[in-house]
């Protein structure tokens, strides 16, 4: 049996609530994008809906029609910007036995990633205070991810506050920009020195 074909008024109208629902979705995109943007440039701190509504060409009616918060902006801005980038790769990591060479492997990769990404960690690490709990909450959950895929390489008796103290300095945002950016210390001889410190403590 033949299915009657639509009507000509039945299609148009399907056509246009396609559109509508591009519309909106490219409208969410755009807001989005702006934050991002702003963030990466003047800071969260800094970063107003007034100031992302104009940064997207829209009103902030239609910010907040498509965010109920700062919350869930915030939540859909992490996401679209992590996205973007080269994450460091934790599951590689963890494939490498020996302590050394996965320190090496670890500092290495992660210190490509913030020297990628170093204009926005550095405003948002700048910017703390104004993050959301639940990003303030993440960002120390992803940290204390890292410290354990690196640490793990060690045996248990090994694992000591001291050498988790020390991957952990090691491995963050502030020590490489303190290292490489400061002190214009080569990424490669940053790596060097943060793993000597770690394998040898």
């Amino acid at each position: 049996m033949v299915e009657p074909r639509p009507s000509a008024a039945t299609a148009r109208a399907g056509y246009r609530m396609v559109k509508r629902a591009e519309q909106i979705d490219e409208t969410r995109r755009s807001i989005v994008a702006a934050a991002v943007s702003l963030h990466g440039t003047v800071g969260p701190a800094n970063t107003t809906i007034s100031a992302i509504a104009e940064e997207a060409g829209v009103s902030r009616v239609t910010v907040y029609r498509h965010f109920r918060d700062e919350d869930a902006l915030f939540a859909a801005c992490t996401s679209h910007w992590a996205a973007q980038q080269q994450m460091p790769d934790l599951t590689r990591w963890r494939k490498i036995p020996a302590p050394e060479d996965r320190a090496q492997a670890a500092l290495t990769d992660l210190y490509r990633f913030f020297d990628d990404a170093e204009q926005m960690l550095t405003l948002t690490t700048r910017d703390r205070e104004a993050l959301p709990d639940f990003v303030r909450k993440r960002n120390q959950e992803t940290t204390e991810t890292q410290v354990d895929a690196l640490l793990l390489a060690w045996p248990p008796r090994q694992r000591t506050k001291r050498r988790r103290a020390l991957v952990g300095h090691a491995m963050s945002f502030g020590t490489w920009r303190s290292l490489c950016v400061d002190q214009a210390m080569p990424r490669r001889d940053a790596v060097a020195v943060m793993t000597h410190l770690v394998v040898d403590c």
